[in-house]
């Protein structure tokens, strides 16, 4: 298994630290400080820089390490994006040390939205995947430049990836996450069972993520907007579930934005 290590940022933001070997390469460095922080005591050197999109808590900190550490930075194409040397998009193949991922547009959150896939290696080591604020634990991101039929098809995206791929997203949102997934899917006993276990790890300080995609097949309402319990909490709850999966899954993320 790889070595990767959330550094945290801000006040719920996750950096992701890939070890390789003497080198690291880090994913959304939204703050220099604590990857700084993170390269001295572990005796690292930055290699690489990856972005999944262009708000500023996953950003802001690529100029600062840039010069400090002379590393390369890969992300969206967006000209907004300052200090980037590789611009990729989907389906383009990136080899960053010994990782090799394959770029996926999963545009919502934003346009320029992308996430880093890579297939098991082998035996022992479980697929990787890299989603920014696109695919929270048992959640998603809010809509803010794409529309929900963008979303949708983003998720289901992600949804089709192999069941053993470990999640990596970019915020600890999942105890606000899991209260909500629990009214939008009340009797799904995996929720329940995975509410509380968030809950013992959160009291110990240990970060919920990553997370399986299984898991999030199992418990993530916005990705079971085709089974009847959070169609029928949208009802109950006077709320339009629509004709089709699409459209429940819209009236979800409409609930969310408002819980």
């Amino acid at each position: 298994m790889p070595v990767i290590e959330p550094v945290a940022a801000f006040s719920d933001n996750y950096i992701w630290l890939l070890r390789d070997g003497n080198e690291a390469h880090v994913v959304d460095p939204g703050d220099a400080a604590p990857v700084l922080a993170a390269l001295r005591e572990r005796g690292l050197s930055l290699a690489t820089i990856i972005l999944t999109h262009h708000h500023f808590d996953h950003v802001g900190g690529v100029r600062e390490l840039k010069a400090a550490t002379g590393c390369s930075v890969i992300g969206p194409h967006n000209p907004s994006i300052a200090d980037i040397d590789t611009r990729v998009a989907d389906g383009d193949e990136v080899v960053v040390g010994s990782y090799r991922f394959r770029v996926l547009a999963v545009p919502g959150h934003t346009l320029d939205h992308i996430a880093y896939f890579q297939a098991s290696s082998g035996p022992d080591s479980a697929p990787l995947l890299f989603c920014g604020d696109t695919l929270f634990a048992a959640g998603c991101g809010r809509i803010f430049e794409g529309d929900p039929p963008m979303m949708y098809a983003s998720l289901q995206r992600i949804g089709s990836l192999p069941s053993d791929t470990r999640v990596y997203c970019a915020h600890e949102y999942t105890l606000a996450n899991l209260e909500f997934a629990r009214r939008a899917d009340p009797d799904n006993a995996a929720l329940r069972q995975r509410h509380e276990e968030a809950l013992q790890t959160r009291r110990r300080g240990e970060p919920t993520v990553p997370s399986t995609l299984e898991l999030e097949l199992a418990t993530n309402p916005f990705l079971r907007s085709a089974e009847d319990g959070p169609k029928q909490a949208l009802a109950v709850s006077g709320r339009d579930p629509g004709t089709t999966p699409a459209q429940t899954f819209a009236a979800l993320r409409a609930w969310k934005d408002s819980f």
